[in-house]
């Protein structure tokens, strides 16, 4: 007997189960379906398990400063592997609890492959290869997105990584090559420089971590060439060879062809949606760009069917998912007062050192609507609390329309930034202007003040600079 459901989801990431949960609290029987872990990349294999190996990262960072706080360090030794295990008990313990709030909720997990067969309808297949058909009322897509493949550079699990291999080494590379600055490039980047590898990180756009805005890539830049990281932007890598002991990388470069032999590759160029094998043609689900195209309710073309997450569209980030999960189940069930996905109110982090974070518009694409502006920028070496821990690089950039006082953009780079973008965000849901900005008292001494500062330098009146 086929079973049925209010609403079936399919992938357990961080858009799916959040899903799940939100559609069980709401007294819909929901089921699950995940392939392999639940916790999706974001627990498994990406914004968990990386940030703990970046934590690694700031120790070791901290060991090698710590003589300009007085501290005599003597012979330190690093054990990689431990490393990893931490980061993958960080990771287990989460997916662990992810199983248990879906178990509180009363969600039925379904171990298994899912396609769909109709509407309404799915068939799973589990690992023993039988099938199982179930029925539901709605049907959400969290399926996700997978690294995307450049041409000519395949990934080999050994010489040419994905982010998986680069999340357990076997061990510490001498000299690694990523290709793309996107935050997961800059990120892996940041990360095995202070671990001790040589690193070289290649872009073909103009500046890294492209969709940030311009001054905020340059002081990342200035930053890790001062670290030692080679950044090479404007470039692609036409060809590579294995060879004994590494990897031969062909560059092309605005200076022309040059070639660098490394130990390792990461290719960190992006991800590309899982819509392969989901029944998607024989629905005649509508696509666009490649990913499943939705509306503000998180519908797509056919009824019944939604999809939320990477799958669902750029930006492919964990608590976009997360999000669009909430949006879409209390949408399908009713809940009034649902306010529908703002793409340039989702913020990004990207955890390197220096962190940066930033939401709405650049200032080169604030420029370009033709609206009036007002811009402030304060730097962290005017910020006690920066200066007293010995993190004076960075600084934060606010964004207004100078006729409404709207917040346009709010741009941070620095420690701990991906810690206050959540203040800016609160302002911009709450219609905050650049006036109410002003009379908001921070707390001293903090980073914060940074962000304060930079509102009243939008008016010509910042106190510390």
């Amino acid at each position: 007997m086929t079973e049925t459901y209010d609403v079936l989801v399919i992938g357990g990431g961080p858009g799916g189960y959040v899903a799940a949960i939100r559609a069980g609290q709401l007294g819909l029987r929901t089921a699950l379906v995940e392939k392999t872990h639940l916790g999706g990349i974001c627990l498994n294999w990406g914004c968990i398990p990386t940030k703990a190996m970046l934590h690694g990262a700031e120790v070791a960072n901290s060991i090698a400063h710590a003589g300009e706080l007085g501290f005599r360090i003597g012979e330190v030794s690093f054990d990689l592997d431990k490393l990893v295990q931490f980061s993958r008990s960080v990771s287990r313990r989460l997916t662990g609890g992810v199983e248990y709030l879906l178990k509180k909720h009363g969600v039925t997990v379904i171990d298994g492959t899912a396609r769909l067969s109709g509407k309404g309808q799915v068939v799973v297949v589990d690992a023993e290869d039988r099938e199982r058909t179930y029925r539901a009322d709605h049907v959400i897509l969290a399926t996700g997105a997978r690294p995307r493949p450049l041409p000519g550079i395949t990934p080999d699990g050994d010489r040419i990584w994905t982010y998986f291999e680069a999340l357990l080494p076997r061990h510490l590379p001498k000299s690694l090559l990523i290709i793309g600055s996107g935050a997961i490039g800059v990120e892996f980047a940041s990360l095995y420089s202070d671990l001790g590898s040589e690193v070289t990180l290649v872009e073909l756009a103009g500046q890294i971590l492209p969709v940030e805005d311009a001054e905020v890539s340059e002081v990342v830049r200035k930053s890790f060439e001062r670290r030692g990281i080679q950044v090479l932007t404007g470039a692609q890598i036409t060809a590579v060879q294995a060879i004994d002991g590494g990897v031969r990388c062909t560059v092309q470069g605005a200076a022309g062809e040059s070639v660098l032999e490394v130990e390792h590759v990461l290719s960190a160029a992006g991800v590309q949606p899982n819509i392969e094998g989901l029944g998607l043609e024989a629905l005649g689900v509508e696509l666009e760009r490649g990913f499943i195209k939705t509306d503000a309710a998180c519908r797509t073309n056919v009824f019944g069917l939604y999809a939320i997450g990477d799958v669902a569209g750029p930006p492919c980030l964990a608590h976009k998912a997360s999000h669009e999960g909430v949006i879409c189940v209390e949408s399908l069930s009713g809940v009034e007062g649902v306010h529908a996905l703002r793409r340039d109110h989702v913020p990004g982090c990207t955890y390197a050192r220096p962190q940066v974070a930033s939401l709405g518009l650049t200032e080169a694409a604030a420029r370009a609507s033709g609206r009036t502006l007002k811009i402030g920028k304060f730097a962290y070496q005017g910020n006690g609390k920066a200066l007293a821990s010995g993190e004076p690089e960075g600084f934060v950039k606010t964004i207004f329309d100078a006729d409404s006082g709207e917040l346009l953009g709010a741009h941070m780079v620095g420690a701990q930034v991906t810690e206050q973008i959540q203040g800016f965000g609160m302002a911009q849901a709450l219609e905050a202007t650049d006036e109410s900005l002003l009379a908001v008292i921070f707390a001293h001494p903090t980073l914060s003040e940074a962000m304060h500062e930079s509102v009243l330098a939008a008016q010509g009146r910042a106190l510390h600079q």
